[in-house]
């Protein structure tokens, strides 16, 4: 009777954890479950946990963090790894696509740490599921997150880092680095919450989207099509971050930094926009992707979009092929 009741209590505890996970909206295996966070400067928030398990099973895998104005969506990239027996994770951040809720400013955030705590989640995640040794991937904004998170004090279970295009500083003129994001800066430390344009371009997005000639589908009123509005609280706490990571940074696990062989300029056509990295200056992924640490190994892309992984099919192939090689001989 003893062993009826406990096995019966063991199944009731066991129901809730069971049903936190429940179908991706990519579907295919893809589970997905949202974690609470603790209420920020603008009320409640939550992040994301998206996953697909490998049928290898093991305790290996990788977490994907995504970069501004962006979700994960990029299937293609978490089937490669689970079929290279890798469990994939990714995290939708909070105010970002799945986690986004009702009222809230998307994209909002004061300092960039704030988004520790949906790794760590996605981290605890992981380990709940037997895995022990994580390679962290970061895109864009991702990039600049887990650098900064990998620079600080990170668990002992992640044993890399994978940069995708990487925003370690900003891609703008000498005049508005040095002069006018500094006071940006400063207004953003009193007034976190005036609007600064990002202009009208859809040039990346139509580089991606297959109904204008890209080869991508995905959710645009996630993944906007024109760059949204930031503010100058984001200005300040992408600033901060790229300080830290720029002045003394020391990431002790080896680091894969990647990006394209050249960067797209305002008024380039179309086809310089479809194999070119339309965001970021890419000079300066080199020069301070290359300072992060004592283990840092750079490749260049050449034809590489600012999302490498969406780049044309003969491109990330090749790229896929590179960091399946390099994780391998990390022996991971």
């Amino acid at each position: 009777m003893k062993k009826t009741v406990l096995l019966y209590l063991l199944l009731v505890a066991a129901i809730p954890a069971m049903a936190q996970w429940m179908p991706d909206r990519l579907g295919d295996g893809y589970e997905m479950r949202y974690v609470n966070q603790p209420d920020d400067y603008s009320g409640k928030v939550r992040s994301t946990v998206i996953r697909k398990l490998s049928k290898c099973g093991g305790h290996r895998g990788v977490l994907y963090v995504h970069g501004f104005n962006d979700y994960f969506f990029q299937k293609e990239m978490g089937d490669r790894f689970v079929d290279s027996c890798y469990n994939f994770y990714a995290v939708d951040l909070r105010k970002y696509g799945r986690s986004l809720m009702e009222g809230q400013k998307a994209f909002q955030v004061r300092d960039m740490k704030e988004y520790f705590a949906d790794i760590d989640s996605a981290v605890n995640c992981m380990k709940r599921d037997g895995i022990d040794e994580i390679v962290l991937m970061g895109h864009s904004t991702g990039g600049l997150t887990t650098s900064l998170y990998m620079n600080d004090n990170p668990p002992s279970e992640i044993k890399a880092l994978i940069l995708n295009s990487p925003f370690l500083d900003w891609n703008q003129s000498k005049f508005q680095e040095r002069v006018l994001i500094p006071a940006v800066d400063c207004i953003g430390n009193l007034f976190p919450g005036i609007a600064i344009s990002q202009g009208d371009s859809r040039a990346y997005s139509e580089s991606l989207l297959k109904r204008y000639g890209g080869e991508w589908e995905y959710d645009t009123s996630l993944k906007l099509e024109v760059s949204p509005d930031v503010d100058t609280g984001w200005i300040r706490a992408i600033d901060m971050a790229q300080a830290v990571i720029q002045s003394d940074p020391f990431i002790k696990v080896p680091v894969l930094l990647m990006h394209s062989d050249r960067s797209a300029k305002a008024g380039d056509s179309a086809d310089v926009y479809s194999e070119s990295d339309a965001v970021l200056d890419v000079e300066d992924i080199s020069r301070y992707g290359k300072r992060l640490g004592p283990l840092v190994t750079e490749i260049t892309v050449r034809g590489g979009l600012h999302d490498l992984v969406l780049s044309k099919p003969e491109v990330r192939n090749a790229l896929y092929d590179y960091m399946f090689r390099w994780i391998s001989n990390l022996n991971l």
